[in-house]
């Protein structure tokens, strides 16, 4: 009887998962994975514009410290190149250091649009991301002084 049961396990052991239950478990998995992958670009989205919102204050102390060493913000022809090579045109900076190493760039690989006067608070600079698309003016677009 002991060798009957094995022999019945041994057979038992030999057989496999059919292709359709791989095809099935392999669709199931399928959903799983694309479920995720939406739920983690609606996350890197929200993870985008907590970005933009950290580089807007970093850069803001930034551009104060500016102000403080020179008496003015740049202009907007000047930009954000200010902080890292010294402008030629007016304002002419009094005391300027360098005070970046690089202009920074968004999440989506282009660089902050820089404002003096501000387009809501003429005494304050602002600067605004293009967003996704890339394209200056539209909906997705994020300003320091939303």
């Amino acid at each position: 009887m002991k060798t009957n049961e094995k022999e019945q396990r041994i057979k038992h052991m030999g057989k496999g998962f059919t292709l359709l239950e791989m095809v099935i478990v392999l669709g199931i998995i399928g959903l799983i994975i694309g479920g995720a992958i939406g739920v983690m670009g609606k996350v890197g989205e929200g993870a985008a514009v907590q970005r933009v919102k950290g580089d807007f204050n970093s850069l803001g102390s930034v551009l104060k410290m500016y102000k403080i060493n020179n008496g003015f913000y740049p202009s907007t022809a000047q930009g954000l190149k200010a902080l890292v090579t010294r402008p030629s045109g007016a304002p002419a900076p009094k005391s300027w250091t360098a005070l970046a190493d690089r202009v920074p760039i968004d999440p989506w690989g282009q660089e902050y649009v820089y404002r003096f006067p501000g387009s809501k608070v003429a005494t304050e600079f602002e600067l605004v991301t293009r967003g996704k698309d890339g394209q200056i003016g539209t909906e997705d677009d994020i300003s320091s002084q939303e």
